[in-house]
């Protein structure tokens, strides 16, 4: 392996590491910022479910289509581009002065996190070989866990002592340095399916069917009406799979899913272990900022070390919170 080589799999190691630290950091962090935000706002509590739901629910709709489109056009490319795009709804995030703009920015912020995560891991198999592929996919996965283990605990610093908006600039910085380090180090362009058609109608139809069911769930016990979005959302969601398997190149390829059943059950893992454990994070914050009364640093601190000291603590105050 010459200079130039081993060069780009470094800086891309490292890109892609930072930027795995950095979504998760943001989802994290602003659960700490949450309860201070309504206070600033004199928002509802509904008005807050949406600071975290809307940028997952960006994030959700965008991740697929936005990965195909790195197949196609170009990983770094998309992924620069999120990151710059990251970096400037960031900054509005933190600039933002009422709630109704928050959500807003965060939906962009949402978007840009779709094209770091659907190209990010891409990028590294694309750089690295197969043999060092469990390596860096380790150092990968372990960048998320501490970027959601130390959200809290910084998050909680920062809201307490500079203001919650100090949480996005923060981010913004990262995100800058992160951008800039892609455009001038990182070398090359990725594309596995160069030259293959985009599946508009695909995209279009997944996107309808998470945004319809996501919301029509997010909402269920606040908007009567939003509860019938699932009948139509389940409709098109049959739609987008039997669109997909008669297609030449769907935006998502199903018989992923049944010809790896490692693949399969991996996902079920994933999809459980996420939603039993993402929501936690934001119930606990209101419940130890408001119901206890406790500080953001304060509260930031017990989320992160309670866990590792006293795990049945932990778990009885998560059913205090949850009752």
């Amino acid at each position: 392996m010459n200079n130039e080589e081993n060069s780009i799999r470094r800086y891309a190691l490292f890109s892609t590491t930072l930027a795995s630290f950095l979504t998760p950091f943001a989802v994290s962090a602003m659960n700490i910022a949450i309860p201070v935000i309504g206070q600033e706002f004199k928002s509802t509590a509904i008005g807050l479910t949406w600071i975290p739901t809307s940028y997952l629910l960006a994030s959700a709709v965008f991740l697929v289509p936005f990965g195909r489109i790195a197949d196609i056009y170009g990983r770094k490319k998309l992924f620069l581009v999120g990151m710059v795009l990251y970096a400037i709804s960031s900054l509005l995030c933190g600039l933002a002065n009422s709630i109704e703009l928050l959500i807003i920015f965060r939906v962009f912020q949402g978007i840009a996190g779709a094209m770091i995560f659907g190209t990010g891991v891409a990028i590294l198999m694309s750089v690295f070989p197969p043999n060092e592929s469990g390596k860096v996919l380790g150092i990968n996965v372990a960048a998320v866990y501490i970027g959601i283990s130390v959200g809290p605990v910084l998050g909680g610093f920062l809201t307490q002592h500079l203001g919650w908006e100090s949480i996005f600039f923060f981010i913004a910085l990262l995100g800058v340095i992160t951008s800039a380090l892609v455009a001038l180090k990182l070398k090359g362009e990725w594309a596995g399916a160069e030259g293959e058609k985009f599946d508009i109608i695909g995209s279009l139809l997944y996107g309808s069917a998470v945004f319809l069911v996501v919301y029509g769930v997010s909402a269920w016990g606040t908007n009567q009406f939003a509860r019938w979005l699932l009948l139509p959302g389940a409709l098109v969601l049959i739609g987008f799979i039997l669109t997909e398997i008669k297609i030449v190149s769907p935006v998502l390829n199903l018989k992923l899913f049944s010809s790896n059943v490692t693949f399969t059950f991996s996902n079920i893992a994933a999809f459980l272990n996420y939603s039993a454990t993402a929501g936690t994070g934001f119930l606990l914050s209101l419940y130890l900022q408001v119901a206890r009364g406790l500080s953001p640093q304060t509260a930031g601190l017990i989320l992160f070390f309670q866990p590792l000291a006293h795990p049945g603590n932990f778990i009885s105050c998560r059913w205090e919170a949850f009752r």
